[in-house]
């Protein structure tokens, strides 16, 4: 299978609430590292998509711009959008653009990871500052812990 139809399906899977439908696509080791939520193995994702995502939100759309893949690592640029289900934004659509990054095997995802701009949408649903400087020091906080961090520090 390619990249571009397994990342199409993977993600069509999550926007119609198929949690293990969405695992299917993982190896066994595999993992989605959702921006929002954070790490879920692939036993766990069937959890993620039903009891974070479709918990949260509704009336998903998943739009894949365009993919691009050398066998081992797939890039997907993507514009993801719901309607909150959160007391606070009840009904409120956000709109979110973003790169999945993928490694791949075996004709499976192994890892999942985003890479978004996530301040727009959550704009968009009225976060207030407060709420928003907290997701930016989680990702601050991902950042340094993270391998390329490290060499970019030297």
């Amino acid at each position: 299978m390619t990249f571009d139809r397994l990342i199409r399906q993977m993600t069509n899977s999550i926007v119609e609430g198929d949690g293990p439908r969405a695992a299917s696509y993982f190896a066994e080791d595999g993992f989605y590292h959702d921006v929002f939520y954070g790490v879920f193995k692939k036993p766990a994702i069937p959890d993620l998509v039903e009891n974070y995502f479709h918990k949260d939100a509704e009336n998903f759309e998943w739009e894949i711009c365009e993919t691009s893949s050398n066998g081992h690592t797939g890039f997907a640029r993507y514009i993801f959008s719901y309607d909150s289900k959160m007391p606070e934004s009840l009904g409120k659509r956000a709109i979110f653009e973003g790169v999945a990054i993928c490694d791949l095997t075996s004709n499976s995802i192994s890892s999942y990871r985003e890479v978004a701009n996530v301040y727009t949408g959550l704009l968009m649903l009225g976060f207030n500052a407060d709420r928003l400087s907290k997701l930016a020091g989680r990702q601050v906080d991902s950042l340094k812990t993270s391998v390329s961090y490290e060499h970019l520090r030297s």
